[in-house]
């Protein structure tokens, strides 16, 4: 999610925030697929899969007026014009530098605008939405491209959804030598101690311990043994939870979290995971973090980073934690707010980790 700053001192300045995630490579085709500025006063665009874009928008000058633009990877092959109507002046796609495009929405004078509430959300994996203005008068739509798939593509492709939707058996994932390797899996948090509360009054401890023992049953399907530090709602401190993992012959430590701003900011969204030391922790966060980012798409990437957290700390094994998104983040508490996701996450997790074991062997 994109949300504008509020800052005097942006009159002149562009405001912008990033969607992290893939960038495509310079020379490719424009990543923008499809645009429509609608007459309720939302722009929605269709990218490719996992765009990263930029967002801008600058006060008028001498020059022009009010601008908002977006930027995306790859490169325009047809720059252009297109008149507005109503509170639009122009819309314009160009090449603000080679392997790049924009999208710059010109805004006639005394057109109301307030940047500092408007927010770009992901609808999916390759649709965005950002409301710019309210009509006051009759307004024609403007648009380029299907933003939206068609009818009756969705309802082809809905009995073959169905049937996948429950089952993560189609989304390959790698395979180990079978019985060979040990992995510790530990929901943070439990029992009084529910973690971060997030919107909606949903618990960080409940997500975590419905995710793990999805990890769990996926891992043990491929031939790897897997013990939960904890089962059910229970209060277990830290140290048992270490030495839980310390007295078994475990090959890593997987601690999941689910992550809660200061303030409760719901413009606050991303995954991030941790380890303590060596290359092989860092190995280790490095293919969960991939992996989650890829069913989490519009969610920031925040990095794989190393941190002195308890669990991952006094391990002996190569240990990490994830934090699979923010509790108080309006897309990331939307998200895990459903099992369907939590089941991609656990799918993600259980992904990075086999990755890793089949690296290490």
């Amino acid at each position: 999610m994109i949300k504008f700053l509020d800052n005097k001192l942006f009159r002149y300045l562009s405001v912008f925030l990033f969607l992290n995630s893939l960038i495509l490579p310079v020379k490719s085709s424009s990543a923008l697929a499809a645009w429509v500025l609608n007459t309720n006063g939302f722009l929605e665009l269709r990218t490719k899969s996992n765009t990263n874009l930029k967002a801008y928008f600058q006060k008028a000058n001498q020059l022009s007026g009010d601008r908002f633009w977006v930027d995306f990877p790859g490169e325009l092959k047809n720059p252009r014009k297109i008149k507005g109507n109503g509170p639009i002046k122009e819309i314009r796609l160009g090449k603000p530098n080679k392997g790049k495009t924009r999208l710059v929405i010109e805004f006639e004078e005394e057109t109301y605008l307030n940047p500092l509430t408007w927010q770009m959300v992901g609808l999916d994996q390759n649709r965005w939405r950002i409301k710019l203005f309210n009509p006051k008068y009759s307004f024609k739509k403007i648009g380029e491209g299907l933003v939206e798939k068609k009818r009756e593509n969705i309802k082809a492709n809905q009995n073959s959804i169905n049937k996948k939707k429950n089952n993560y058996g189609y989304l390959k994932l790698p395979e180990v030598k079978r019985n060979k390797y040990e992995v510790v899996i530990d929901p943070g948090h439990g029992g009084p101690d529910p973690g971060a509360i997030g919107i909606g009054g949903i618990r960080e401890t409940d997500i975590v311990l419905e995710v793990s023992k999805i990890v769990k049953n996926l891992l043990s399907e491929k031939g790897v043994k897997v013990r939960l530090t904890r089962k059910n709602e229970v209060d277990l401190d830290l140290p048992p939870r270490v030495s839980f993992a310390n007295n078994t012959n475990a090959d890593i430590f997987v601690s999941i979290h689910a992550n809660a701003s200061r303030g409760k900011r719901r413009d606050i969204n991303g995954l991030e995971t941790f380890y303590y030391r060596g290359w092989r922790g860092r190995l280790l966060a490095k293919r969960i973090q991939k992996q989650i980012l890829r069913v989490s798409p519009g969610s920031p990437d925040r990095g794989v980073k190393q941190g002195r957290f308890y669990v991952i700390k006094n391990t002996r094994m190569p240990a990490v934690l994830v934090e699979i998104g923010f509790l108080t983040g309006r897309l990331d508490a939307r998200r895990l707010e459903k099992i369907i996701h939590r089941k991609r996450l656990a799918y993600a997790i259980a992904k990075g980790i086999l990755e890793y074991l089949d690296k290490v062997g």
